[in-house]
């Protein structure tokens, strides 16, 4: 290859890597926003109801699902 081809490929590579250091940066910020919500939402009033009541639809949609494939 010419060196001109290499050094565009390397620049590109180059490029690639920043975004993906970037992208990798977002998803860290994401993942502990998230997990400071979940935490903020567990200290709420109520939550441990809603889950027991979230946990009672699951079960009762998978009932029904099960009656309907059978």
């Amino acid at each position: 290859m010419k060196e001109k081809s290499l050094l565009e490929m390397k620049n590109k590579v180059d490029s690639l890597t920043n975004v993906l250091q970037q992208v990798l940066i977002e998803l860290n910020h994401l993942r502990e926003l998230g997990i400071g919500t979940l935490e903020t939402v567990k200290l709420l009033p109520g939550y441990s109801e809603a889950i027991d009541e979230l946990k009672s639809n699951i079960v009762e949609k998978k009932e029904k699902k099960l009656e309907v494939n059978n």
